[in-house]
């Protein structure tokens, strides 16, 4: 006779699984500089993504999938080595700034869109990461840089998005603090993590921390 496990022995070991998940996969280095009115303010050394701009999304949500996929595609080996990059975390996405070219009779303007980005392992070098094949997806160096950070948990919804990046934003007028570039939304579990385990970022670089 086959007896029933309770659910609560399901329950830990997703709990289990998710956090040794989160426990071996890498994330860019950083130093804690401030932390002020729930805002942790990080001080990050270089490094390289693979990044994508997926235009013509009718939402954010679709916008992250279409992005996945194709840095998922350059991770499990479409580049030219046919390597398998290691999955980091987290998985980045921001909205790509308009920018204006100028040229000697017409001007134009790019089309928006959003980014979506994988952190490439440390273990690489600009020199030595594998090259895409994808025409969509490029590695780019992110210099170090000061960062605002707002971190939550839940799922990554646009309602939540919205909420953190509000508070965010909030807390850095009141501080006389400048962000410089769009919030950039962060995600750093795998989906079958439970929410509550979960943890999400919204970030921003920013001119100064507090008492600087």
């Amino acid at each position: 006779m086959l007896v029933k496990k309770p659910h609560s022995i399901w329950l830990l070991l997703i709990v289990l699984l998710a956090s040794r998940s989160i426990m071996a996969i890498e994330e860019p280095a950083y130093t804690v500089v401030a932390k002020a009115d729930g805002i942790e303010y990080r001080q990050y050394a270089d490094y390289i993504v693979a990044e994508t701009v997926v235009s013509n999304a009718s939402s954010r949500n679709q916008a992250a999938n279409r992005g996945f996929r194709r840095l998922f595609g350059y991770i499990t080996g479409d580049n030219h080595s046919s390597s398998k990059v290691d999955m980091t975390a987290p998985v980045q996405q921001q909205l790509s700034e308009k920018i204006a070219m100028t040229a000697p009779v017409q001007q134009s303007e790019s089309e928006t869109g959003w980014k979506i980005a994988f952190v490439v392992p440390s273990e690489y070098s600009w020199e030595s990461a594998p090259q895409p094949t994808n025409p969509d997806v490029y590695l780019r160096v992110v210099a170090g840089e000061l960062v605002a950070v707002k971190r939550y948990s839940g799922r990554w919804t646009d309602k939540n998005l919205a909420r953190h990046t509000e508070e965010l934003l909030t807390a850095l007028k009141a501080s006389d603090i400048e962000p410089l570039s769009n919030v950039i939304s962060a995600a750093y579990n795998a989906p079958f993590t439970l929410p509550f385990m979960r943890r999400n970022e919204v970030l921003v670089p920013v001119n100064r921390a507090p008492g600087s």
